[in-house]
């Protein structure tokens, strides 16, 4: 399949150890792994270099080269059956007719869509790209190559062929593409163990940059995708990045939306599907959806009663597929290996190229001027001095040629080389009638014009990149009005949907005690607080038992349930405190301890109390307060009956330095901390505040927690 693996570099070297596992029977060296290694390589080399990934030189995959080397074959200006280019290009690309009729259609696409793409005009239903809808078979279509292509994109005298497949015809290496086609078009593909993501750019775009390339100025180039919508660059990193495009959503009536364009890569279908969702899960203020896509987008959205139109085009955005991020990877062929490359690297290439077969061209246009005024001169002299009536007694071949060639002798000074048998064969099959209508004065007249070509021609290579220049503009002038720009540069990056702040009140949760429910979908029951179906719930069991769990129509708490609260990552991370005191099973001692909740794994149990029967929470609280009041339950001897603690009382304590410093006497500390002992007696009631059942005719008596 391939001379030399070593073509392919790193790529082809390092694609075996895939398959190397540490399992026995698979390391270590062999026959069946030399065999594996081989053909891995073989396989894998083919898919990157004839399948996948597009080559630099002209931009195009294979089958997309073998194609348009097709259409070009067949080219008579008139449209073609796409069965029949399918036909005719799997003489080069032997692979399944669909695949390569897909080719085609995508070939097509690129650009306006239906069928009236950059390199290939088409006729009938080349499906839809704002729809989705599928193409026509390949027998009901029809396809030529555009005035672009065949100008641009072709050159016979500058293309290198090979033997295709089997040996019977000769295919291109590559196609002498002056126009960047792959920034044009873009391209996307997988292969083994790499990918492609090459996103398209504006045609008239690239040719002023690449202008500004060749006269050292400075450029920037962003993707202009066909369905238009808004983009934001801030990130794309010259096509190293990503983009994020939106859909392009335009205010009507009073509570009417419309969706005028598409971002990159969705369909009319796909985004109603998304709305619909959205609508359902209650995430967008929106009624009814209406889909009048015909020759352009429009997609109506009927906006609830009383909602507002900017929020509602921030929920579409955050909500559905009217905003997409689209990354970017740019890996291509180089020279048969594969490389990834900038956007600006890539169009530096293109130039090079471009000057290389320019070069080429007025090279070879120079060499064609160069015969044809020798051609000429010949013409002039061999019928002007009548040489043609010397052959007349000559009875040989060879005597003819040598006659030939003695009669131009004397006029050597007016020819630039020497006259060859070649030359005396042509001289020889001119009619007579051409002899006999010769006219000096147009034959000198076509001289002096092959000689003023030369001239200009001499003088494009001299000044190659003027001539560059003067080439890329007169394109720019061709084609500026028809290839507008079709997606709009947004001025900065996107501002930033808060997706929990548009939501925060999406939710309402309810806590339903009869039945030992909470949830978003209970009829009943007590109210607690809204939320976000982005936010998450903490939930605290009586037994020192608590969880994180995403919000729901309904959870099952069972009887013990003691709290539920809002979980907020960041806050319960590194600044919401709260306050427990829970009483251990077993000795019945009490502990109290200042808490952060941290990061929790959802629907993972964690433990505020000791895992151990009898243990309970006494007390549980946001926050920390200045004063906490037990009181104890009666035993006989005991002389105090209450007490009150102080949490955030300041004690001297030495630090981590040695130093001392003022610490609160219940420092915070992670909820599976034990906490500082509050007592040893059984407790009866406790709260932050006094309640009716603190006896204030009783000293007060100040706890020591421990």
């Amino acid at each position: 399949m391939f001379d030399s693996l070593d073509m392919f570099g790193d790529v082809a070297k390092n694609a075996a150890p895939v398959f190397a596992h540490d399992t026995k029977g698979l390391t270590g060296s062999g026959p069946m792994r030399d065999l594996y290694d081989f053909n891995f390589r073989q396989y894998s080399a083919y898919v990157i270099c004839s399948r996948a990934i597009p080559a630099l030189e002209d931009g195009l995959k294979p089958v997309q080269r073998r194609i348009m080397h097709s259409l070009w074959e067949k080219d008579d200006g008139r449209y073609t059956k796409v069965a029949n280019i399918v036909g005719h290009a799997m003489q080069y690309h032997p692979h399944g007719d669909a695949s390569i009729g897909d080719a085609i259609v995508v070939l097509a696409n690129k650009l306006w869509g239906e069928g009236k793409g950059y390199l290939i005009d088409g006729q009938g239903n080349y499906g839809s790209l704002y729809t989705g809808m599928p193409h026509a078979a390949t027998r009901y279509i029809e396809c030529r190559l555009t005035d672009l292509a065949r100008k641009e994109v072709f050159n016979k005298k500058t293309t290198t062929f090979v033997p295709n497949y089997d040996g019977r015809k000769e295919e291109p290496v590559y196609l002498p593409a002056k126009i960047p086609l792959l920034l044009m078009m873009g391209a996307d593909g997988i292969a083994v163990g790499l990918s492609t993501a090459i996103l398209p750019h504006n045609f008239i775009e690239l040719l002023e940059a690449e202008i500004a390339i060749i006269q050292k100025k400075p450029f920037e180039l962003y993707p202009d995708f066909q369905l238009g919508g808004i983009m934001d660059v801030s990130e794309y990193q010259d096509g190293l990045g990503k983009v994020k495009v939106r859909a392009k959503i335009e205010k009507a009536d009073k509570n009417r939306l419309v969706i005028t364009e598409l971002p990159w890569g969705e369909t009319t279908d796909s985004i109603a599907e998304s709305i619909e969702d959205a609508i359902k899960k209650k995430k967008v203020p929106v009624r009814k959806l209406h889909d009048l896509t015909s020759d352009s987008v429009c997609i109506e959205l009927e906006l609830q009663a009383g909602e507002s139109q900017e929020k509602a085009i921030v929920a579409l955005y955050a909500f559905t597929t009217c905003e997409k991020s689209i990354a970017s990877r740019p890996i291509v062929l180089d020279d048969g290996r594969p490389r990834l490359m900038s956007v600006s690297d890539i169009l530096r290439k293109n130039v090079e190229r471009l000057m290389y077969l320019t070069k080429r061209e007025q090279e070879i246009r120079l060499q064609e001027l160069d015969d044809l005024f020798h051609a000429r001169t010949l013409d002039r002299i061999f019928i002007e001095e009548r040489i043609y009536k010397r052959i007349e007694k000559e009875k040989t071949l060879e005597g003819v040629v040598k006659t030939v060639m003695e009669g131009f002798k004397p006029f050597r000074t007016e020819l630039r080389r020497d006259v060859t048998p070649e030359d005396v064969e042509r001289l020889l099959k001119i009619p007579i009638r051409r002899i006999s209508q010769f006219d000096i004065d147009k034959n000198r007249e076509e001289i002096a014009g092959i000689q003023k070509e030369e001239a200009e021609v001499n003088d494009n290579l001299v000044h190659l990149r003027a001539f560059v220049v003067k080439y890329l503009k007169g394109l720019v002038k061709e084609y500026a009005k028809k290839y507008p720009r079709c997606t709009k540069v947004n001025g900065g990056a996107f501002k930033e949907v808060d997706v929990k702040a548009i939501t925060a009140s999406e939710l309402t949760i309810r806590w339903d005690r009869e039945n030992h429910y909470i949830g978003s979908g209970i009829k009943g029951g007590d109210e607690l607080f809204k939320c976000s179906s982005l936010d998450e719930l903490v939930l605290v069991w009586k037994d020192g038992r608590f969880k994180k769990v995403q919000p729901e129509d309904k959870i099952f708490v069972d009887k013990d349930l003691l709290a539920v609260m809002r979980y907020d990552q960041e806050k319960d991370r590194d600044r919401r405190e709260f306050t427990c005191v829970y009483e251990e099973g077993g000795y019945g001692f009490s502990y109290i301890k200042r808490f952060r909740f941290g990061g929790l794994i959802r629907n993972k149990d964690y433990r505020l109390a000791p895992e151990k029967p009898k243990s309970k929470i006494l007390f549980f609280q946001e926050g920390c307060p200045e004063t906490i009041y037990v009181k104890y339950k009666p035993a006989k001897g005991q002389r105090i009956n209450q007490q009150y603690f102080l949490p955030k009382e300041q004690v001297k304590r030495t630090n981590a330095d040695g130093k001392l410093e003022d610490q609160d006497v219940v420092i915070v500390r992670g909820a599976n901390s034990k906490g500082k002992q509050l007592t040893t007696k059984p407790i009866a009631r406790i709260s932050s505040a006094k309640g009716s059942w603190w006896d204030d005719k009783e000293p007060p008596s100040k706890g020591v927690l421990d």
